[in-house]
């Protein structure tokens, strides 16, 4: 069962300005509307449990205390959950110092540029398993380690990244993207693959009805882009 405790626990990323917000008393966002909906499908009631990184999110489900959570795909987490196909897609981008040779991804990924990371993010994860010169530095966000210890880059979801540039001056938004973030559902590994498979048509149903573009509208969010359902 998805939901094994009559109970539809789950988890929340209030760390994601674009799929959450508000508090962990009031929280709101696309996916709070996607877990309200799955315990309404399932006839369960839901409790929200909310964190502030995707890394506690995730925690959250591989030990048992969630059963549904919203997370960007990544082989280093699918491991020990399963996820339904994407339901959104949210770019992540650099910022850098005005002054700054770097004008592209590319020219990120060289010897002494250091970039700065939310520890367990889906960047962090991704930037991990791609860069081979750069040297990652951990932190509470990707911006604030940036400019807490004066590095070369920071990185970020778009939205967030850039409005922390439109604050401050000398530091601008490498324009190109070097992530698509697929967002999707995910439940904990040992879940019924029939349930999984329910969750995931659901999520297919749910972006083909509008209800995800929806749900995004509502909250005010223009950061992610609705996934078109996979071709068969």
């Amino acid at each position: 069962m998805i939901a094994p405790t009559g109970v539809l626990r789950a988890s929340i990323n209030l760390g994601n300005p674009v799929l959450a917000s508000g508090s962990a008393a009031d929280p709101g966002g696309i996916t709070v509307d996607l877990a309200r909906e799955v315990g309404r499908r399932l006839d369960v009631p839901v409790e929200l449990l909310c964190f502030d990184a995707a890394r506690d999110s995730f925690a959250a489900l591989v030990d048992g205390r969630a059963d549904l959570g919203f997370l960007a795909i990544e082989p280093a987490r699918a491991a020990e959950v399963s996820f339904t196909e994407a339901y959104a897609v949210i770019e992540a981008v650099f910022c850098v110092p005005a002054s700054s040779s770097i004008t592209s991804v590319a020219d990120v990924d060289r010897p002494g540029v250091r970039v700065g990371v939310k520890q367990g993010s889906a960047y962090d994860l991704f930037l991990t398993r791609t860069l081979s010169q750069a040297t990652l530095v951990r932190g509470s966000e990707g911006t604030s380690v940036f400019e807490e210890e004066g590095l070369e880059a920071g990185a970020g979801i778009r939205a967030p990244v850039t409005a922390y540039v439109e604050g401050r001056d000398g530091v601008r938004v490498v324009d190109e993207a070097f992530m698509q973030i697929r967002q999707a559902l995910a439940v904990p590994r040992d879940r019924p693959e029939a349930d999984v498979a329910w969750l995931a048509e659901l999520v297919e149903e749910l972006k083909a009805s509008g209800f995800v573009a929806e749900a995004l509208a509502r909250s005010g969010q223009s950061g992610a882009a609705v996934v078109a359902p996979p071709s068969h």
